[in-house]
C-alpha cells in the first residue's frame, strides 16, 4: 500500500499482472507487470484510465470501493492501447452518466476498439486545455507517438502530480523489489525508444511545470529525486549513451566464435576497458540485449557466416536496433567463416543504414579458429574502439 500510495485524494486503483508470460507477445517480463490506473476525488470524480482485460474484476472492485457510492463524472483516456482501455465500456455501463475525456485523435480512433455510442458523452480536450473538478484542476499537453499517435498526458496542478501515460514505464508489478533502471531502461529502448525526438518534444513541454510526482501506466510511482527519471529519459531520447563500456553481441555455433570473443574480452580489459558486457543472442533475453546496446558507448559485434549470410540472431538483433534508431555509437565488427566469410560485409551493410556510426577497423575475419594473427588484429581494434595511442617506435 505505502508503493501506491499517492495522497488521500487521489487513489491508486490498478492491479500486479504476474501470470503474463510475454508482454506485448513480445518482451520477457519475469517479474510480471502492472496495469495502473487512479482515481481523483473531488467535486467531479475522475479516473485516469482502465487496464488490461486479464485484471478487470480486480480493477473494476478497487474503483467500486474507492468511489463507494459516489458516482464517476470522467475518465480520461490517455491513449488507447488495449492494456489500458478495456474498461471503458463496462464504466460506460456501469456509470451511464460518466464523460469521456480525450482528445479528437482518440476519438476518432475509438471505433477500431470499442463498438459503443459515445457521441453524446465525449468531452473532447485540445494542447493546454483544463478541467476544473473541484480543488484539482487538470491540464492536458499532447505526446504524439510516445508512443501511439493519439498519446496525451496529464498535469494535476493542485497536487503537482503528471500522469504520462506510458512514459517513465517499467516492467515489474508493483509489489516487486528491484532496481528501476534496468526494468526501466529495457522498457523504454524495446517500447518507446523509436521515438526519441517525440519525447524530447514532450520532455521541452513539461520543462516548466513543477512537477511534484509521476504517475506512469506501468510500475512504481515516482515519489523522490524526479531528475533523476528526468535525466535518464532526456539520455535515452537523445540516443546518447549512459555508461562508458563496451557490449559485445555474438553467436558461435560450434564454439569456436565464443573463443574468439572470450580472448577479446580479456584483451579489453587489460587495455583498461571500464566495462565489458557479453550476450550470447542465441541464448539470452533479446531485449536485454537491445537496452544493453544502447547503454554503453561502443557496440561489437561478431557472428559466424550462415547460409551465406548472417547467423539469425544476429541479423535479428541488428535489425531491431535499426528499426530502433540505434546512432551515436562507435561498432567494431567480427565475422567467422571456414570457407566463404561473409558476416562482416552482411553485419556492415546493416550498421551503414544507422545513423552517425563510427565502424572501427579492423573488421577482423577469422577463419573457424582463431589464430595468433587473429590475436594481434583483435589487439588493434580494442586499442582502436577503446581510443587508445599506439606508442610510436
Amino acid at each position: 500500500m505505502e508503493k501506491s500510495y499517492i495522497s488521500d485524494s487521489v487513489i491508486y486503483v490498478g492491479a500486479d499482472d504476474k501470470t503474463l508470460d510475454l508482454f506485448e507477445s513480445q518482451y520477457i517480463i519475469p517479474n510480471g507487470v502492472s496495469y495502473n490506473s487512479y482515481l481523483i476525488k473531488d467535486k467531479k470524480n475522475v479516473l485516469m484510465d482502465t487496464v488490461d482485460k486479464r485484471k478487470i474484476d480486480q480493477w473494476l472492485k478497487n474503483v467500486k470501493d474507492s468511489l463507494g457510492d459516489k458516482k464517476l463524472d470522467y475518465l480520461v483516456v490517455s491513449h488507447l492501447e488495449p492494456d489500458h482501455s478495456a474498461g471503458i465500456n463496462i464504466l460506460m455501463n456501469e456509470y451511464p452518466e460518466m464523460k469521456i475525456v480525450a482528445n479528437k485523435k482518440t476519438f476518432d480512433m475509438f471505433p477500431q476498439f470499442l463498438d459503443l455510442d459515445f457521441e453524446n458523452r465525449k468531452t473532447v480536450v485540445a494542447e493546454g486545455d483544463l478541467l476544473d473538478i473541484g480543488k484539482h484542476k487538470l491540464q492536458f499537453f499532447m505526446a504524439p507517438m510516445v508512443h501511439w499517435p493519439e498519446v496525451m498526458v496529464t498535469y494535476e496542478q493542485a497536487e503537482k502530480i503528471l500522469f504520462t501515460a506510458d512514459g517513465f514505464g517499467k516492467f515489474g508489478a508493483l509489489d516487486v523489489e528491484e532496481d528501476w533502471a534496468c526494468e526501466a531502461r529495457r522498457y523504454y529502448f524495446n517500447i518507446v525508444g523509436k521515438y526519441g525526438m517525440q519525447v524530447q518534444q514532450l520532455l521541452k513541454k513539461v520543462a516548466n511545470l513543477d512537477i511534484k510526482m509521476i504517475c506512469p501506466l506501468h510500475g512504481p510511482i515516482l515519489k523522490e529525486n524526479l531528475e533523476y527519471y528526468i535525466n535518464k529519459y532526456d539520455i535515452w531520447s537523445k540516443y546518447e549513451p549512459e555508461d562508458d563500456g563496451v557490449f559485445i553481441a555474438y553467436n558461435s555455433i560450434h564454439g569456436k566464435t565464443k573463443e574468439a570473443i572470450e580472448k577479446l574480452a580479456e584483451i579489453l580489459k587489460e587495455d583498461g576497458a571500464k566495462k565489458v558486457s557479453i550476450s550470447d543472442l542465441a541464448r539470452e533475453d533479446m531485449a536485454e540485449a537491445i537496452e544493453d546496446a544502447f547503454r554503453y558507448d561502443k557496440l561489437i559485434v561478431a557472428s559466424p557466416t550462415y547460409d551465406a549470410g548472417l547467423f539469425p540472431y544476429m541479423e535479428k538483433f541488428l535489425r531491431h536496433l535499426k528499426h530502433k534508431n540505434y546512432q551515436n555509437r562507435k561498432v567494431a565488427i567480427i565475422e567467422n567463416g571456414s570457407w566463404a566469410p561473409m558476416a562482416g560485409k552482411c553485419m556492415e551493410a546493416i550498421i551503414n543504414e544507422m545513423k552517425n556510426i563510427n565502424i572501427c577497423s579492423p573488421i577482423v575475419t577469422i577463419k573457424t579458429t582463431i589464430s595468433k594473427k587473429n590475436i594481434e588484429e583483435l589487439k588493434e581494434l580494442s586499442k582502436n574502439i577503446l581510443e587508445i595511442e599506439k606508442e610510436v617506435k
